[in-house]
């Protein structure tokens, strides 16, 4: 019973968190038509997000501060190829093709997460996690509309940072689920954007984002993206994955483009067709089926 309970909980976490990226994902493109760059949102969202998180924990817990030298790098690469990487490249995507086609080759995520799981941690694909996997990315291809995007005309270096955003999303997926057999996921999650910060402190100019005049509707935005879009969801998406698989919790994820075209519907009136309402029914009925998948494991 324990484990069932923990187990939707798990589910409950990463839908939060994926309703919290869909969100945020509106506020970066209200930025990004304010003539912001991908590059200074990154900065901005992953430097705000470790200061803020570090003060958290100091206040709160201390004792989650506490790390074994021996794993800075693991941490490093959880941070520069894992969390920062997928940020970047998604917001990249963005910023070169439609958001429907980034928002699809994003979420192919999944896939190379199950792929991994079955292929080195010898974990079996069953039936019901592969019909899952198979529906959420049919359901996302319904949802963002991409059946009527032509593909072969999209910018290329907008295709490979889709495609490097949903490797580097299995990459924070999966050495989460490794560093979280060690460590609390606010650790995980903190030392992870210490090195994204350090990265993109590198990358781009050293707080040049910060030293910036923003409006105060744009200041709204990037607190929001740094604590509701980057501390929140990654906390909840770690909490979730240490109660559920990895490749379970990367598919659940996929109710963001869902949460993102209802936000679309209410806020910007924008009205979903048909095959987006199959889409999104798709995806539900995949996740519902993992849960069963989860409960009968638990008997």
């Amino acid at each position: 019973m324990n484990h069932l309970i923990s187990s939707k909980l798990g589910y409950l976490y990463v839908c939060l968190a994926a309703v919290l990226w869909a969100t945020a994902g509106t506020g970066a493109k209200f930025l990004f038509n304010r003539g912001m760059s991908p590059y200074q949102l990154i900065q901005l969202r992953v430097t705000l997000a470790f200061g803020g998180l570090l003060l958290w924990l100091v206040w709160r817990n201390r004792q989650l501060l506490k790390i074994e030298v021996k794993d800075l790098l693991y941490f490093c690469l959880l941070g520069v190829l894992g969390i920062g990487a997928a940020q970047f490249f998604y917001l990249f995507a963005i910023s070169k093709i439609k958001v429907a086609a980034a928002i699809l080759l994003h979420y192919t995520g999944p896939v190379f997460v199950a792929l991994y799981a079955a292929a080195f941690r010898h974990q079996k694909l069953t039936r019901q996690s592969g019909l899952a996997l198979v529906g959420t990315v049919a359901g996302c291809f319904l949802v963002v509309g991409a059946y009527g995007l032509d593909l072969f005309s999209l910018n290329r270096s907008g295709i490979v940072g889709g495609l490097l955003a949903a490797m580097a999303f299995a990459t924070y997926t999966l050495l989460s689920e490794y560093g979280m057999r060690k460590y609390n996921p606010w650790t995980v999650l903190l030392y992870g954007l210490l090195f994204a910060t350090l990265a993109w402190n590198v990358l781009h100019a050293p707080l040049e984002a910060l030293l910036q005049v923003y409006a105060p509707a744009e200041w709204f935005w990037i607190i929001f993206i740094a604590v509701c879009g980057t501390i929140l969801p990654f906390g909840l998406y770690f909490e979730g994955i240490k109660r559920i698989r990895s490749t379970h919790a990367s598919i659940t994820a996929t109710i963001e483009p869902i949460t993102a075209g209802i936000i679309s519907a209410l806020f910007l009136g924008e009205i979903l067709s048909p095959l987006q309402i199959l889409g999104g029914i798709l995806v539900i009925a995949s996740i519902i089926g993992l849960q069963w998948e989860t409960k009968n494991d638990a008997r």
